[in-house]
């Protein structure tokens, strides 16, 4: 016999939130995390440079990295706990690695995940995000700044992430994770459809 589906009124109400919980939500066209047993409702829709920047990204990322890495972008749940699930904005597994790849999501720590901020995910990308993938051993965590087209690297070293470059303009990333990858953000930057200063 199926479960009823709950609300997200009903939810919230939960403590802790669980993965199953979650997953069995009544679909209201939100977005949510789960954050250390807590459903938050995630930030309002991109914007096109977001996606536009995000395409472009794992474009360059497939032809360079596909045969190495499988690279998947959101929305999809990367299910680091039964109280910890995320959904990010690209995340990338080694082939090795492809056992915790399913049909419900990711089940556990890709190798790289990528944020794009905006104004309204800052705060959940650089810190509580930043804080939860470290937590659960993610190798390599890169945050996109959208605002200034730079790109932070931070590499785990330990149960931390250490900073460890800022990349900008014509650099280009040098990943130790993930060494196929071979791009600038001006590369990505330039190579949009429309130049991002026209864009609102």
């Amino acid at each position: 016999m199926s479960r009823k589906k709950k609300t997200y009124e009903e939810v919230i109400k939960e403590s802790p939130v669980t993965y199953d919980l979650y997953a069995n939500m009544i679909d209201d066209g939100n977005r949510y995390e789960v954050a250390g047993g807590v459903l938050e409702l995630m930030s309002p829709s991109p914007t096109t440079t977001h996606q536009m920047l995000i395409y472009k990204m794992v474009s360059g990322l497939e032809a360079s990295c596909g045969n190495e890495f499988i690279i998947l972008l959101s929305p999809i749940d990367v299910i680091l706990s039964d109280t910890e699930v995320r959904q990010t904005d690209i995340v990338m597994i080694h082939r090795s690695r492809m056992a915790i790849i399913s049909d419900r999501g990711i089940n556990g720590s890709p190798d790289l995940v990528v944020e794009i901020m905006s104004e309204h995910s800052r705060r959940r990308d650089k810190i509580q995000k930043r804080i939860a993938y470290a937590k659960y051993g993610v190798t390599e965590y890169w945050l996109v700044d959208l605002s200034n087209f730079t790109l932070e690297q931070y590499v785990l070293d330990g149960d931390r992430y250490e900073l460890v470059e800022v990349y900008a303009e014509d650099e280009t990333i040098d990943s130790p994770t993930v060494p196929c990858a071979s791009f600038s953000m001006n590369g990505l930057v330039q190579s949009l459809p429309v130049h991002p200063s026209m864009l609102d």
